[in-house]
């Protein structure tokens, strides 16, 4: 029985689903192939995370001249960014720049969400049905759903008792939102607040800011971008990006030029070698922290000496003292949580119409029809921010039902942890590859370097194995428990384990606390996702 005598109504070689950079690069790829290509998207346009993400402030953290694809040159060099760090809505320029000069909006179905995939056993295809009604079949699937795009919203006493207006950063209105004479609640301090309040307490007649954790945050030292420095990075692309790949994390700007990430011990050099070292990077700006000491992610002691570092400059930037201690993270390790980069984040609290309010100790009891009520007292506000994160790296595949062989469900097979060889494939799932998936380091370095490097890895296996019918491809069993151990023994010793994060899955109740990401680095990952297609896949089950 063919797919079309099951209801299928069109009958693909690959589809993909999601539109951000991932799943626009993998569509393009398989395009240049000449293979048949549909992909879905939830948004109406292209964008991804950053398609969502249109709270006031929204940027990227990674400086634009990295967090840029590298696999087209003259797309290179061609495009100019404005500042050093990309807002939003030039993020989304660049999206539909990249989309329109490769022509991927033929292929492209948007407001479409897909609900479903099956694996037919007996023609060895996906049955893929959406929220439209439609149902297709496709060789291959590709989820690059991405690891932050599906946001979180606590189940607040009271939530729909409240009149006022309701926001949450993660699914910001298309329309302008302007708080001028409000007064307003954010809840949360994770990144997306660290940007949106600055810009937030200028309008607002009075803000509220919610804290349950505080977050650590570096300047971003954010502005123009320096025409002398671009015209340097472009006319060294490829060694930068060659630097980049073989690199811890993917990004490697310091100062304005590449840096090699520090090989050195925190502790096992004098103190004069490492505040010299801090603060050089402070004065940089941004996340280049990341790149420093080799063990500051497994050693608390070399830990303790940059918090302590940044709680000190972080003290230095509000006037208050009693404001000042509450916003230094003293619970967790830095870099443990995401680590932020602002512009004026602390300064906004010396500000007279904010206020910060702890709900650590107490939290926030229920909303009410005109605010938010904490230990008893009411906070009238006319609009509430929901900051309050995202269900990371899993709940966006998890919100789609995935049936595979032996009538398998995804979601069981995750049930006590993700599972997934080299973070791309799970046993008993043929053909269905994860972009910026569970078991990958798509949390902990460079997205866009991650996800080309991951589309272009998937597109050589659709290659090799082909578009028969018979063609298949699945890790085994033993190889996704392998590479379990070896994800689990490489993150041992990280000190990611000491905070409640969303790296662990901490911040959605009910979600299994596992480590969702690998910390080998990127150079390391790239080596042993190269290793798994040796030997004619011999880590795998594979039929062509």
């Amino acid at each position: 029985m063919s797919d079309l005598d099951n209801g299928v109504q069109q009958e693909f070689d690959v589809v993909v689903v999601g539109a951000g950079f991932a799943g626009m690069y993998m569509q393009h790829r398989i395009q240049q192939r000449g293979l048949s290509v549909r992909l879905y998207e939830a948004g109406s346009g292209v964008g991804g995370t950053w398609y969502w993400n249109r709270y006031p402030g929204a940027r990227v953290d990674i400086e634009s001249v990295e967090y840029s694809y590298s696999f087209d040159e003259e797309l290179q060099q061609e495009w100019s960014w404005s500042e050093r760090y990309a807002s939003q809505p030039e993020l989304m320029k660049y999206c539909n720049h990249v989309a329109d000069r490769f022509d991927l909006r033929k292929n492209m179905r948007f407001d479409t969400k897909v609900v479903s995939a099956h694996y037919d056993e007996k023609t060895r295809r996906w049955i893929i049905k959406t929220s439209k009604q439609d149902t297709v079949s496709a060789k291959y699937c590709v989820l690059a759903t991405g690891f932050l795009s599906s946001g979180s919203v606590p189940d607040f006493n009271g939530l729909q008792d409240y009149q006022g207006n309701k926001y949450l950063t993660s699914k910001w209105p298309k329309e302008e939102v302007n708080f001028d004479g409000q007064r307003v609640a954010i809840i949360g301090t994770g990144s997306s607040a660290v940007q949106s309040i600055p810009i937030i307490a200028e309008q607002a007649k009075r803000l509220y800011v919610f804290q349950r954790t505080p977050s650590f945050s570096i300047p971003a030292r954010n502005g123009p971008l320096d025409r002398e420095y671009e015209k340097r990075v472009k006319q060294n692309y490829r060694d930068w990006r060659k630097q980049q790949r073989n690199s811890r994390g993917g990004f490697i700007s310091v100062n304005f030029q590449a840096m090699e990430p520090n090989p050195k011990s925190a502790i096992a050099v004098s103190v004069e070698e490492r505040l010299e070292d801090y603060e050089m990077r402070w004065r940089s700006g941004g996340l280049c922290f990341y790149s420093s000491f080799a063990d500051l992610f497994t050693n608390q002691e070399a830990n303790d000496t940059l918090a302590d570092f940044i709680r000190e400059k972080t003290k230095a930037r509000v006037n208050d003292p009693e404001t000042a201690e509450l916003l230094l993270p003293k619970d967790y390790p830095i870099m443990g949580k995401r680590l932020c980069a602002d512009t004026n984040y602390f300064e906004t609290y010396n500000r007279d119409n904010v206020t910060l309010v702890s709900i650590k100790d107490s939290p926030i009891e229920k909303l009410t029809t005109a605010g938010l009520q904490v230990k008893g007292h009411e906070y009238e506000v006319d609009s509430i921010i929901f900051a309050t994160g995202f269900d990371a790296v899993t709940g966006a595949i998890k919100n789609i039902e995935v049936c595979g062989r032996d009538g398998k469900i995804l979601q069981e097979h995750w049930e006590g942890a993700p599972r997934a060889y080299l973070g791309l494939m799970s046993n008993g799932f043929p053909n269905l590859f994860f972009l910026d998936g569970p078991c990958s380091n798509g949390a902990l370095v460079s997205p866009m370097l991650l996800s080309e490097y991951q589309a272009e890895w998937v597109d050589k296996c659709i290659n090799d194995i082909g578009t028969a019918e018979s063609a298949s491809l699945e890790p085994s069993l033993v190889a996704e428990d392998e590479w379990m151990e070896h994800m689990n023994e490489v993150g041992k010793d990280s000190l990611l384990h000491l905070a409640n994060s969303w790296y662990m899955g901490a911040n959605i109740p009910g979600k299994p606390r596992a480590l969702l990401s690998y910390l080998g680095g990127l150079e390391t990952y790239r080596q042993q996702c190269q290793a798994g297609r040796e030997n004619n896949y011999e880590r795998f089950i594979k039929s062509n």
